[in-house]
């Protein structure tokens, strides 16, 4: 993308083509700009039907009655299905299995799935929806997460007997509570009080901070398709972003063995963590069973909103206190993350959270209590991020206004605190891997700043100013601010989950060139991991023709796509694979005798699909070593990384995670401050990413998750009024377009992370956190006003309220 600068990436000496540290065309990618790539939403089968979803309206009623006589009466209705047909287990979900299949005593969130239909013809299926009679007894929503919690005459959600025992997360038997997740250090584990830091620090800011519910706003809404087998299985094609978490879902729920249930992965019109709970899928299952028929489901823009997890909303409450120096000495902070009617991934995402509450500084004294609450608002799962981007709004906001308190330069406070390699987070755990936060803020602040505004060509060239090609301003109060941001990430999964990936590789000779297939069942969601796969193939076995199997079941689990995880993991698991293929290989020349008693210690290498000898050059090739089709070299491979513990519920402390990542923003805007509109000149970034694997697919991934961010920080938000949506649309719903993205220049680092294959370190979520605070810090710099809310509204801007 224009903009985009890397350094070159070090470490591999194989010149093969297209392997680590290059940029070679995705497999996909022309496919996908022509328009010619299949999703999920465009697969077909003969004979097949169409299923449609019964939804509720309201966020939070009890269930009285289901009458689908008048929908079976319809001609070319094949199944009408309510929580009465479902085969197997009633619920479901990611960590607690508390959510229905079909909703069976009442429904918690507007847009709960009640009743589902397979007809011959969509529109079929919508009527027969349509005719689907249910009686609702209306019950009061629970809409605000700290009343959720906190009050005890609060209704329940969750009624008692209905949720999994988690009696570790819920120490305190607080009412509508997923998760509570204290962390204490330094004076806060000793009995001191706010008050005695307080009195101790000549600099103290305390704020309450909101960031509004985002939407993952991927592009190709929930779809897939479900086709009986003849052993009484089921075999599904489907765009999500773990198969085996589905799989281990689906199978209980139909009542028939895992084995039974084969996941192949559709094509996959964008994720960012919204797929990792069910839609559609079991839904799908059901119906194909019950009717016999191939049975396809496709949400609509609108029902998409409704069927899938978003971003947590987080009310917080941060102060810190420091010396006059700049020094931190504490940081007391309060995290209410509103998890909606499920639980989905909300213990996971208050462990985030909590342990990087503070984010990368350092802070002797901290006192944090975070928590996930039910509601009856829609679900909230994983988003990019994952709880740390809502921590980093808070603490990078504190940063600003402590600076100006103190008369501090935001990066020179920020500096003056950063964490580095052996430095500890908040919850104990050491950083063990280069972490140059210091040398990356200095960097950034010495980028080249874009053209002033009065000396552009044309300062009144419409395209140039908030608002843009609208006509709506001329440049009058029009003043341009300059803000930073830096995030701290965790990669990989974390709190003792024992996260692997699962890589086959099979090599053998084919018309006398050596072929190379790599099998695994990890989600390609458009990040390039199938790329990736390939490149690591090549590298590490010297072949130029390597295939990548289609992602299914039918292989061991890669974990899901999410996390940053998927280049770590399954990039190391690939590796693995390769590796054992590569000393059968060097097994067969010693057999072969191409290594001789006589000559020992031969050190061996494959190149350009030959065996190579650093002491006596090329040996044979691999063609002639393997014979046509003679001899197949078949290696499966997991690869796990470190393991990882749960944070202790009392004070929170543990190595909870795998590694971090880091990315500092600095944002430049031009703001109307008479019209509270606002235009992003420039966010340019510093990240370290340990090893760059592909270049051009990195710039990418930064560039599109600072987008992301760049949307929560000034339009992204899913407007919920009493647990009813009431944006449900992109018309309503707006994310940046190519007119709201501005240049990015992207400066890549590369310090290897020692534990990780190649040395890399995920990519795709730290320029989601650093983002948002600095695009909102660049604002509040040209208006001076404080901006407690993500995203920034114009009536914030202009002092209107509404």
């Amino acid at each position: 993308m224009p903009g985009a600068t890397t350094r070159t990436p070090t470490g591999l000496s194989s010149v093969t083509r297209d392997g680590v540290g290059q940029s070679p065309t995705r497999p996909d990618g022309t496919q996908k700009v022509t328009g010619e790539f299949a999703y999920s939403s465009d697969m077909w089968m003969e004979d097949m039907l169409w299923g449609k979803t019964l939804r509720s309206p309201h966020p939070h009623a009890r269930i009285t009655s289901i009458d689908t006589s008048e929908a079976l009466a319809l001609p070319g209705v094949y199944a009408v299905l309510t929580h009465e047909d479902v085969p197997g287990a009633k619920r479901y979900g990611l960590e607690y299995q508390d959510q229905p299949v079909l909703a069976f005593d009442k429904v918690r969130y507007q847009g709960e799935a009640v009743a589902v239909v397979a007809a011959d013809h969509p529109e079929t299926a919508r009527r027969a929806m349509e005719r689907i009679s249910v009686e609702y007894e209306v019950l009061e929503p629970v809409s605000d997460s700290r009343r959720a919690i906190f009050d005890g005459d609060c209704p329940r959600v969750h009624e008692d007997g209905d949720l999994p025992v988690h009696e570790e997360h819920n120490q305190h038997q607080l009412p509508n509570l997923v998760r509570y997740q204290p962390v204490r250090t330094g004076a806060f584990t000793e009995g001191a009080s706010v008050e005695e830091l307080r009195s101790q620090a000549d600099a103290v800011v305390t704020t309450e901070y909101e960031v509004g519910m985002q939407d993952q706003a991927f592009l190709g809404p929930e779809s897939g398709m479900a086709v009986p087998a003849e052993d009484g299985g089921v075999d599904l094609y489907i765009a999500t972003q773990w198969l085996h978490v589905d799989q281990s879902q689906i199978a209980p729920a139909l009542g028939i063995p895992e084995d039974k249930v084969r996941l192949t992965l559709a094509g996959v019109g964008g994720a960012f963590g919204a797929r990792e709970d069910l839609s559609m899928q079991i839904h799908a299952c059901m119906l194909a069973l019950r009717t016999g028929k191939p049975v396809k489901i496709v949400y609509d823009r609108e029902e998409s909103f409704f069927g899938h997890v978003h971003r947590h909303p987080a009310k917080m409450r941060f102060e810190h206190g420091a010396s006059a120096d700049g020094t931190l000495l504490y940081a007391a902070l309060e995290i209410i993350l509103d998890g909606g009617a499920y639980a989905s991934a909300t213990p996971a995402v208050v462990g985030v959270a909590s342990s990087l509450g503070v984010g990368p500084y350092e802070v002797p004294n901290v006192t944090l209590d975070a928590y996930g609450a039910y509601t009856t608002n829609p679900p909230c799962g994983a988003m990019r991020g994952f709880g740390a981007v809502q921590a980093c709004f808070g603490y990078e906001s504190q940063m600003d206004k402590l600076a100006a308190e103190l008369g501090m330069h935001p990066v020179d406070l920020r500096v003056k605190n950063a964490m580095s390699q052996g430095s500890r987070i908040i919850t104990g755990q050491e950083v063990d891997m280069p972490l140059p936060m210091a040398d990356m803020l200095r960097q950034a602040k010495e980028m080249p700043l874009p053209t002033a505004r009065e000396e552009l060509p044309d300062p009144q060239d419409l395209r140039t100013l908030p608002g843009g090609v609208a006509n709506t301003s001329h440049g009058e109060g029009v003043v341009r601010g300059v803000g930073y941001g830096v995030g701290l990430k965790n990669l990989c999964y974390s709190e003792g989950f024992d996260d692997y990936s699962t890589a086959r590789v099979r090599m053998e000779a084919i018309g006398g060139e050596p072929v190379v297939m790599v099998h695994t069942a990890a989600a390609e969601v458009g990040q390039g991991l199938v790329t990736v796969k390939g490149q690591i193939a090549r590298s590490e076995l010297g072949v130029e023709r390597v295939t990548i199997h289609p992602s299914d079941t039918q292989v061991g689990s890669a974990g899901s796509s999410s996390a940053s995880r998927q280049s770590y993991m399954t990039g190391g698991a690939v590796k693995m694979a390769c590796e054992a293929v590569r000393e059968r290989v060097f097994e067969l020349v010693r057999e072969q005798g191409f290594v001789t008693a006589e000559h020992p210690d031969a050190l061996l290498s494959l190149n350009g699909g030959k065996v190579v000898s650093q002491t006596h050059g090329v040996l044979v090739s691999l063609a002639d070593l393997l014979g046509d089709g003679a001899t197949v070299i078949d290696e499966t491979r997991e690869f796990h990384h470190r393991p990882t513990q749960m944070l202790d519920p009392t004070h929170g402390q543990g190595d909870s995670h795998t590694q971090f990542g880091m990315c500092v923003h600095r944002a430049v805007v031009d703001v109307d401050v008479e019209l509270g509109l606002v235009k992003v000149v420039a966010l340019d970034a510093v990240q370290d990413v340990g090893k760059v694997l592909h270049p051009q697919q990195l710039a990418g991934q930064i560039q599109g998750g600072a987008t992301q961010g760049l949307g929560l920080a000034l339009m992204e938000q899913i407007q919920v009024s009493d647990s009813v949506i009431r944006n449900p649309s992109f018309t309503d719903y707006l994310i940046p377009t190519i007119l709201d993205t501005p240049p990015m220049r992207i400066d890549v680092l590369e310090h290897p992370d020692p534990h990780s294959p190649y040395g890399l370190r995920g990519a795709g979520e730290p320029g989601t956190l650093s983002s948002t605070p600095a695009v909102v810090a660049a604002v509040r710099d040209a208006t001076g006003k404080e901006l407690t809310h993500a995203p920034v509204r114009p009536e914030d801007i202009v002092g209107i309220d509404m």
